[in-house]
């Protein structure tokens, strides 16, 4: 209810494929939302790398698929449409492991009709795909495996090496690519706004917002102000991936819902924030 919750707190998100979502849910829970759009995916098929995955899918060249996003499953399958029929496709993943991060490329994969060997659990991050696979390792062996992985916007090192260690070959598929949104005005402004202390909740749902952020404020001369801005504010993350993005920007993170999902990060954090802000005032002024 409007009231409760955040109690009229100044809340900052960055979200932009649900940004209305997000809108609806602060202000739900009794924020005073600000949503700057911060990122625009763009399809960067069909490429290179998704017309030989294609190719040696159909060969039998991979062993095992790992899919990152429900969003990127769909894209692969539609760049690759043109060269592998969706059925061929379907066919040719019926015949290997499949790996699905989370429940969005489960919903997908299970759409088209493509048997799921293996699900990872949450928070979904490459830890949890490498622990996945280690615990499955007599069912998906991965020495001497050719793995291909289907990239979400940015490449997982990370994973990519914990796969290598392991004995696996690596062909990432990279499917779409974070671009900043075409009208930048709002997330400027926004920029402004927090350097001029005006947000005491500020709400990271994806690496890249923290990514589009900073590039943004740099560009504005604006790291400084925006760096001490969020350390006065209360940060809320939607999971750890995020959550050491930040770090990397030498931000702490105040708040991770117990669920990585955007209801869940709204819903903790107007049930928190006032309580972290105060702390956190107090610390700063003691």
């Amino acid at each position: 209810m409007a009231g409760e919750g955040f109690a009229g707190l100044r809340v900052l998100s960055l979200e932009s494929r649900r940004s209305r979502e997000m809108a609806q849910l602060i202000t739900n829970g009794g924020g005073r939302a600000t949503v700057a759009p911060s990122t625009r995916e763009v399809p960067s098929g069909p490429n290179e790398q998704e017309l030989a995955f294609a190719v040696g899918l159909a060969k039998g060249q991979f062993q095992i698929v790992i899919f990152m996003t429900g969003v990127g499953t769909r894209a692969l399958a539609q760049a690759i449409e043109p060269t592998s029929p969706r059925e061929q496709f379907v066919a040719a993943l019926s015949r290997v492991s499949v790996v699905a991060r989370g429940p969005k490329p489960v919903a997908v994969l299970r759409e088209l009709g493509v048997p799921i060997t293996l699900t990872v659990p949450e928070p979904n991050t490459w830890r949890e795909i490498l622990e996945t696979l280690d615990q499955n390792a007599e069912r998906v062996g991965l020495q001497g495996a050719r793995v291909a992985v289907q990239e979400h916007g940015v490449p997982s090192p990370e994973l990519y090496a914990g796969l290598s260690q392991r004995g696996a070959e690596v062909f990432p598929v990279p499917v779409y690519r974070w671009a900043p949104p075409e009208d930048t005005e709002p997330l400027r402004q926004a920029i402004s706004a927090l350097a001029r202390n005006e947000f005491d909740v500020a709400m990271f749902t994806s690496s890249v917002q923290v990514h589009h952020l900073f590039r943004f404020a740099d560009e504005m001369q604006m790291r400084e102000r925006v760096l001490d801005a969020l350390r006065r504010a209360v940060v809320a993350s939607i999971g750890p991936v995020t959550s050491e993005t930040l770090h990397e920007y030498g931000i702490a993170v105040d708040l991770e819902p117990s669920h990585p999902k955007m209801g869940w990060l709204v819903k903790e954090a107007s049930e928190q924030s006032a309580q972290l802000l105060q702390s956190k005032r107090a610390q700063a002024t003691g």
